[in-house]
């Protein structure tokens, strides 16, 4: 059973989510949004890392994922939300976790079957796969997607081990 950790960046709200995947089960655990104060670009930024880590050693995720930095069109926006991601890796980092990356579209993909979704359509099919009785605030839905999309790719590279060692004949 692999419980993963898949993290939404942001300098303002970072969004995350926590799920168990045991086979194709997956099952919720918690999710939530890191709203930081106000204050310096380093105090949010240790903020988010604080918070993080307390998430972290709360719920023992033995993965963690993260959203990458998208191309925005405010180029101080886009160094803002990679300091913010560059912090949320640091702090998985330091506990341990491996860290996979994923972009917006093939998290989107992995979700709701198509890499051009909304907001509101990732909230919904999160919802919908965790069978959640209310739809999540949408950076802890972000952060939920991420985690399924790991989990999603991690079975599916496993699924294609698996086919490639039955075709050349290892696994009988």
């Amino acid at each position: 059973m692999a419980r993963i950790l898949g993290i939404d960046p942001g300098s303002r709200i970072t969004g995350f989510g926590i799920i168990e995947s045991s086979g194709r089960q997956l099952s919720y655990v918690t999710s939530g949004c890191i709203r930081v104060k106000d204050g310096s670009l380093s105090e949010r930024l240790q903020q988010i890392y604080d918070n993080l880590s307390e998430v972290i050693r709360k719920y023992n995720p033995t993965e963690a994922a993260i959203e990458q930095v998208f191309m925005a069109k405010n180029a101080d926006s886009a160094l803002k939300l990679g300091q913010a991601r560059g912090v949320a890796i640091v702090a998985a980092s330091s506990h341990a976790l491996d860290v996979a990356e994923y972009s917006a579209r093939q998290i989107k993909q992995a979700v709701v079957g198509h890499g051009g979704a909304d907001k509101s359509q990732v909230q919904h099919m999160v919802t919908s796969l965790l069978k959640l009785s209310a739809t999540p605030q949408a950076d802890a839905a972000d952060g939920l997607a991420v985690a399924i999309c790991h989990c999603n790719t991690m079975q599916s590279m496993v699924s294609q081990l698996g086919a490639n060692k039955r075709r050349r004949g290892r696994v009988r």
